[in-house]
């Protein structure tokens, strides 16, 4: 059984820092790209930024770029999404999700086919 399981959210202050992790198990983690997508009530799920063994890292939302990085580790079946001067904007349920091979050119959620549950990021003042 596949699973993705993200870190808790929570609240962070504007112009700090969040670090979310996607606990991945159930498949075979080096063959899969992870995601991280976002939604907020009323719109369409935004993706983030993707990883994979295969081709690295890509960064899809404009919003986000230079904000995000991803790491991952192999031997937890773990990807880390860190993500730095936060803006009220960045507030969203965060999702992790996977797919064979490499991350997609166009960041369709459609393009994923395991999910985590979500984990909800709230960004105050």
């Amino acid at each position: 059984q596949v699973q993705l399981v993200e870190s808790e959210g929570g609240v962070v202050q504007a112009g700090g820092s969040l670090t979310l992790s996607c606990r991945v198990s159930g498949l075979d983690f080096d063959d899969y790209a992870v995601g991280w997508f976002r939604q907020t009530p009323g719109k369409e799920r935004e993706g983030v930024s993707c990883t994979s063994w295969i081709a690295g890292s890509m960064d899809y939302a404009d919003s986000v770029k230079g904000r995000v990085t991803l790491s991952r580790d192999s031997a937890k079946n773990t990807v880390t999404l860190r993500m730095s001067n936060l803006k009220l904007e960045d507030t969203a349920m965060y999702y992790c999700a996977a797919r064979k091979y490499r991350c997609p050119v166009a960041p369709s959620p459609t393009e994923f086919r395991h999910w985590g549950q979500g984990t909800q990021v709230t960004v105050s003042l």
